[in-house]
C-alpha cells in the first residue's frame, strides 16, 4: 500500500509542474496510518519567489496570514478565492518569524532579526515597532494573546520569556535562569495560564500571568520539545523533535507520557495544533515527503497523510475556530490549508 501511494505522490507532483503556479495542488490523500473514518484534504498555493513563510495564522475574518521571513514582508491569502497580497515592513531584514492575530484583526509579529515586536493594522498598512526592554532579548520567537488581550512571546537564544500590553506598549521579561533552554513554542490555556517548552532542555514550564513566576514540568532523558498545543481539557501537548514522539502533560498532576509517531524515531516532529474537537495535529519534518499526522487522544490512535509539495519543513500550523488547519512549508515556498472530511463525503 505505501508503495502504491508513493507512486501516486510522484504521479502527482509529475502533474502539478504542468498546472499554474498560484494553485499548487488540490488533493485527497491517502491515509498512510489508521485513518479509515476520515479524509484529510490539503491545498496548496505558490507564494512570490524569496518569501520563505515561516509562521502562519488565522484572523478574525477567516483569512491565512504569513511571515515571509526572507522577503521581509506580511502576507495575507484568501482561501476562497487564492488572492495574495503582502504588506512590506518598512525596517529592513527584520526577519519577521511567529505572528498572531488580534480580535480587531491587527497582525501582530516577531521580528526575529531585528529584537522587537511589530504590529501591522491591514486597513491602513500601518507598521508599530515595539523594541525589546533588555537587548540580550536578541531573537524574539513564538507570541500569543492570552484573553485580557496580553501578548505573551519567547525569546529563544536570548532565555526569556515576555510580555506585551498592548494598551501601554510595555514589555516586561522574565529570565529563564538555566543555560541553554530556549524558550520555543507558546500556548495559553482556558485558564489564562502560558504554557511554553524548552527547546534546549526536557522541560515544559507555565507563567504565572501576574507574577511571571515560572513553574517546571519535567519530561523523559533526552526530550527536545519543539512546538507545543492545549486541548479544550487543558492537557498540553507537545513534539518531541529529538525522539520523534508526541507527548504530553497534565498540568494539575505533573503527569506525562508520550508516544511513538508514526514516521519513527527520526521523524522529527515539529510544527503543531490542536483543533476544537480536542484532537491534536502535527507534521513530521524527518519524513520525506513531509507528513500531516493526525492524534486521537481519546483512542490513541494516528492518521498521516503526505504533503503535496513535499512540505520542505512545515514549522508551525495554526488551527481555526471550524476545525481547518493552516500550514506553511518554508523550504517549498507555499502556504496551505489541511480540511478534514468524513471519507464516505
Amino acid at each position: 500500500m505505501l508503495r502504491s501511494i508513493r507512486r501516486s505522490f510522484r504521479s502527482c507532483l509529475g502533474y502539478l509542474r504542468l498546472v499554474p503556479v498560484f494553485l499548487v495542488c488540490v488533493v485527497v490523500a491517502a491515509a498512510m496510518v489508521f485513518a479509515a473514518d476520515i479524509g484529510v484534504h490539503i491545498t496548496e498555493w505558490e507564494l512570490p519567489e524569496g518569501t520563505f513563510p515561516h509562521d502562519p495564522a488565522v484572523a478574525p475574518d477567516g483569512a491565512l496570514w504569513y511571515t515571509g521571513m526572507q522577503s521581509n514582508t506580511i502576507g495575507r491569502l484568501d482561501p476562497k478565492t487564492g488572492k495574495i497580497r503582502e504588506y512590506k515592513i518598512p525596517t529592513p531584514d527584520s526577519g519577521p518569524h511567529g505572528l498572531v492575530a488580534d480580535n480587531q484583526g491587527n497582525i501582530w509579529f516577531t521580528a526575529n532579526f531585528k529584537g522587537y515586536i511589530g504590529s501591522l493594522d491591514p486597513k491602513t498598512g500601518t507598521f508599530r515597532e515595539y523594541p525589546m526592554s533588555d537587548p540580550a532579548a536578541r531573537d524574539p520567537h513564538t507570541l500569543v494573546f492570552d484573553r485580557k488581550g496580553m501578548l505573551w512571546f519567547t525569546v529563544q537564544g536570548g532565555n526569556f520569556v515576555g510580555r506585551l500590553d498592548p494598551a501601554s506598549g510595555q514589555i516586561k521579561l522574565r529570565k529563564i535562569m538555566a543555560g541553554g533552554a530556549r524558550p520555543y513554542g507558546i500556548v495559553v490555556n482556558s485558564k489564562g495560564i502560558p504554557f511554553f517548552c524548552q527547546f534546549g532542555r526536557n522541560r515544559l514550564a507555565s507563567i504565572d500571568p501576574e507574577t511571571m513566576e515560572i513553574t517546571e514540568y519535567p519530561l523523559p532523558e533526552g526530550a527536545r520539545p519543539r512546538r507545543i498545543a492545549v486541548t479544550p481539557d487543558d492537557r498540553v501537548y507537545y513534539t518531541d523533535f529529538a525522539r520523534g514522539r508526541i507527548g504530553w502533560l497534565d498540568a494539575k498532576t505533573g503527569a506525562v507520557g508520550d508516544i511513538l509517531s508514526p514516521g519513527g524515531a527520526e521523524s522529527a516532529p515539529y510544527g503543531m495544533a490542536a483543533t476544537p474537537d480536542g484532537i491534536v495535529w502535527y507534521s513530521e519534518s524527518g519524513v520525506k515527503p513531509n507528513t500531516i499526522v493526525r492524534f486521537d487522544p481519546r483512542t490513541k490512535t494516528f492518521g498521516s497523510w503526505l504533503v503535496p509539495s513535499g512540505g520542505g519543513v512545515i514549522r508551525h500550523m495554526a488551527a481555526t475556530a471550524g476545525g481547518y488547519l493552516y500550514i506553511a512549508c518554508s523550504g517549498e515556498n507555499k502556504v496551505g490549508t489541511v480540511a478534514v472530511s468524513a471519507a464516505s463525503q
